[in-house]
């Protein structure tokens, strides 16, 4: 068995361990599952590198890519869904991923392929902002226009309660930061991780912002953390990622973060100090982002059954 016919089997597995969730009732699961997907299908569309599909397959998987994130999107705002679309979503997708390399007819829906957006290697868009600000300051650049690619929300919902457990919400009121006017399309990526860097939950992003002012970028957006506060290991800590579109180099970087440990969590606001990037999820190496007067502010509620 090539290779290739591997990874298909492989995407085939993992859509129909999705959409068993799915049809199952279990909506964070399933949700998790799709998002996973389409992110290994884009990472294939976009690979320069890859000649395991052709162009038209490729466009293809993009297709599936987008109908993943539009059924994703649509769990998260609707709990209960007929199963018989839950059926026909599993039957017409499951026999794309599973035939891909044979498959020769024209995608029966009508979708766009995921947009496309640069996949960089840890420390590539460093490199690049350096390049951007050499260009900003020698008055070498592109003057060619590019289209602005507007982040999806993945906001999750709060999870069922359970006796003697407590849930967190946080609200993401603001950022502060002297350039906010600025920013493009700024958003926030939430994850949380343990000592090693690694992901306790499924990692959220927020919708772009609502409004900037001043030094102030406005979000308003409650986010629902995926795991109950007594289940979370000693040393694990919440993540906010601040990112925006750089339209120069068509891709969207981490400008700073913010993180939050456990001994922090209790009701009521919070302000937490901004870093510099790269995202550091060790907390080893942590360095200010400015001395200036500027911070993340959040407000957290707890639910205990």
């Amino acid at each position: 068995m090539s290779d290739v016919t591997k990874t298909v089997q492989k995407w085939h597995a993992s859509f129909k361990k999705g959409t068993d969730f799915d049809s199952w009732g279990q909506l964070v699961e399933a949700i998790d599952e799709y998002q996973i997907l389409a992110r290994q299908l884009q990472k294939e569309v976009q690979s320069s590198n890859s000649h395991d599909f052709t162009e038209d397959q490729k466009k293809t998987l993009g297709k599936i890519a987008t109908c993943l994130e539009m059924r994703s999107a649509s769990l998260q705002v609707c709990s209960a869904v007929s199963i018989t679309k839950i059926q026909g979503f599993q039957k017409s997708r499951s026999q794309f991923i599973k035939n891909i390399l044979t498959y020769n007819k024209d995608f029966p829906f009508d979708v766009q392929p995921v947009p496309m957006r640069k996949i960089l290697a840890p420390g590539e868009e460093e490199n690049l902002d350096v390049d951007e600000e050499l260009d900003t300051a020698t008055g070498v650049g592109s003057t060619q226009s590019f289209t602005t690619r507007v982040p999806g929300s993945t906001l999750l919902p709060r999870l069922p309660s359970e006796p003697g457990m407590t849930l967190l919400t946080l609200k993401i009121e603001k950022i502060g930061l002297k350039d906010a006017g600025q920013c493009i399309d700024p958003y926030m990526t939430i994850s949380v991780k343990d000592m090693n860097g690694v992901d306790l939950n499924p990692v959220q992003d927020t919708p772009v912002a609502t409004r900037k002012e001043d030094t102030y970028i406005h979000f308003s957006v409650d986010v629902e953390i995926q795991k109950h506060l007594e289940k979370l290991p000693k040393g694990a800590a919440i993540f906010f990622e601040f990112k925006h579109y750089k339209p120069k180099k068509r891709f969207t970087s981490t400008k700073c973060f913010a993180f939050m440990e456990m001994d922090e969590i209790k009701p009521g606001p919070i302000v937490i100090e901004l870093y510099k990037k790269p995202t550091d999820f060790k907390r080893k190496k942590l360095n200010l982002l400015t001395k200036k007067p500027l911070y993340l502010h959040l407000h957290q509620t707890l639910h205990k059954d």
